[in-house]
């Protein structure tokens, strides 16, 4: 008898919708292009990607501790990507509850009547450029508390995280003011910690100002998802890259 074949190493990724949106909108956790997908092909892994449009770090958070399929995932793992704090960085000059909130509003036609109201705000006050949907110090601290939680498990997995990416997105006044405050904090968190991070502004900043993007002005292009993926691959391998031994003692 044969012994099995051991099963490869997952990828688990938690990510907003940046991680599974193309260039005309959403698509299944398993498709070929996005990069989890490529990421994972590359490395000859399974991918497990947790992941909804709009979640912040501290959706992250919520996966982490909550969902059992990031249970599943972690004994496998031989990676984890926090693909999360874009969203963190926008403005959100209406309380982010409301916008999640708009879901459960009855009888239907007031909802409408709401989500209206909502959309014709938002672009508008976004042009303060703040608040954003979660100051910097706070989703540092979900971040934090993610990857404390999982090295209390597996001390030995990596971590991976992300600068926020670009946009130039209506529904955000294009403005992104807090972007900025948001990368000296994760630069900060990285440092600290030992985090290695991938900048996703520097894949995906040509796609986003060009017309190969989502008309949406924030979601990505096929390049953009290569040029991550790139970028991702190269932060994994060097991270699970096996550190020399030194042989110590006279001769």
């Amino acid at each position: 008898m044969t012994a099995p074949e051991a099963e490869p190493p997952v990828l688990l990724v938690v990510a907003d919708s940046l991680a599974y949106y193309g260039p005309k909108g959403g698509l299944p956790a398993d498709h070929p292009r996005i990069w989890p997908s490529l990421v994972a092909k590359e490395l000859g892994w399974r991918v497990e990607l947790v992941a909804r449009i709009g979640w912040t770090s501290r959706d992250a958070w919520w996966a982490i501790t909550q969902d059992p399929r990031v249970w599943a995932a972690v004994p496998q793992a031989g990676a984890v990507v926090f693909a999360v704090g874009g969203m963190d960085s926008l403005p959100s000059p209406l309380p982010t509850a409301l916008r999640e909130q708009l879901r459960y509003i009855r009888p239907p036609a007031l909802r409408r009547v709401v989500r209206s109201g909502y959309q014709w705000l938002q672009p508008r006050l976004s042009k303060l450029g703040r608040p954003v949907a979660l100051p910097p110090k706070l989703s540092v601290e979900y971040l934090e508390s993610c990857r404390d939680a999982l090295a209390a498990i597996r001390p030995d997995l990596p971590v991976i995280g992300t600068y926020p990416s670009v946009h130039r997105c209506d529904a955000y006044g294009r403005v992104h003011v807090g972007r900025e405050p948001a990368v000296r904090a994760l630069e900060a968190w990285s440092s600290q910690k030992a985090v290695p991070m991938v900048d996703l502004a520097a894949a995906v900043r040509d796609n986003v100002f060009s017309d190969r993007a989502n008309p949406d002005g924030i979601h990505w292009g096929w390049d953009a998802h290569e040029e991550v993926a790139a970028a991702m691959i190269d932060a994994i391998k060097n991270v699970r890259r096996p550190v020399p031994s030194t042989e110590s003692g006279a001769e």
